[in-house]
């Protein structure tokens, strides 16, 4: 029986090894099955919250328990990478769309670049970070910090630029991300105490390709409205798309020169993190009374974030083979 039951184990971690070994190629494959299978994302849209958390649990039980009391005995960078994020990103982005006149031309854009901004970074960003071999424990501390400041943040940015036009709760957003949080780093301490270090360790790609089936979750139910967004207003969709790569690829450059002197490797994942703005929880936030453009540039703002590990992996692997990059 123990035989039967061994194998009945080992044939689908074997299957989840071999995804994980896909890493960026299965993460950009999400986005279009997201957008060619509608029905999928109508059928997990109920489980986005979970699927964040348990991207969480992942998270924290892979930490490198070493490197993060390094970080939290030097806290300098992460004090500085906090505040990048959740306050000088937002204001760059209020301040532009305001003199561009955006907020005048096209307000519906304009609230939906200001709730990607002033989003903590993405919950699942630790493990993009870490699919590229770059330092998801900085990452994480980080995401932790900044999602703690994200009910003063939010509230005071949303009052900056839209005065009383946009409510959020900082009591009840404070309290929803306060149980993620505490409840992944407590579900992950279980499984380190129970599975161990050594072995989480040496099951690094079925990790991995969980990860990844638990990302198609929210990136299904984000992308579900895409198809027919395409087939209404194609241009519009394009236009759109060329907007979340160019304000992806900007805060990945600046983010990555403004934290240069930390080292190209800490300074590439600060700016992965910057990038990948946590949209989801924004939309948890307003309880997704959302105009109908501001859904579409949410979704479509997914596309840049699930296929930079697919488009940046081989620049990474080239620094590091030069040793560019330390670990």
């Amino acid at each position: 029986m123990s035989g039967i039951m061994r194998h009945s184990f080992a044939v689908p971690v074997a299957a989840l090894a071999w995804l994980g070994r896909q890493g960026a190629r299965a993460i950009a494959a999400l986005v279009f099955i997201g957008i060619a299978v509608p029905p999928l994302g109508v059928l997990l849209k109920p489980y986005v919250t979970e699927a964040i958390f348990v991207l969480l649990c992942m998270s924290f039980m892979r930490v490198d328990v070493a490197a993060m009391r390094g970080y939290l005995a030097r806290p300098a960078l992460v004090i500085a990478a906090t505040l990048w994020s959740s306050f000088a990103v937002p204001l760059l982005f209020g301040l532009a769309g305001m003199i561009g006149g955006l907020d005048k031309s096209a307000p519906d854009l304009f609230l939906g670049l200001m709730l990607q901004a002033v989003a903590s970074p993405m919950m699942a960003s630790p493990a993009l970070v870490a699919l590229m071999g770059l330092d998801s424990t900085l990452v994480l501390i980080t995401l932790v910090t900044g999602t703690a400041l994200v009910p003063l943040s939010a509230p005071l940015f949303a009052w900056l630029f839209f005065g009383g036009g946009l409510t959020l709760s900082p009591l009840a957003l404070g309290l929803k991300l306060f149980a993620i949080l505490f409840g992944s780093v407590l579900v992950a301490a279980v499984i380190r105490r129970f599975a161990g270090v050594e072995a989480i360790a040496r099951h690094k790609l079925p990790i991995d390709g969980f990860n990844i089936l638990v990302l198609l979750v929210f990136v299904s139910a984000v992308m579900e409205p895409v198809a027919a967004s395409v087939r209404a207003a194609p241009l519009l969709v394009f236009g759109l798309l060329v907007l979340a790569f160019a304000l992806f690829a900007a805060l990945l450059a600046v983010t990555t020169l403004v934290f240069r002197r930390a080292g190209l490797a800490r300074a590439l994942a600060l700016g992965l993190m910057a990038s990948q703005r946590n949209m989801g929880l924004m939309l948890a936030a307003v309880d997704g009374a959302l105009p109908g453009l501001t859904w579409l540039y949410f979704a479509l703002a997914q596309f840049p974030i699930y296929l930079s590990p697919q488009l940046l992996t081989p620049l990474v692997r080239r620094l590091r083979g030069a040793a560019a990059l330390p670990p």
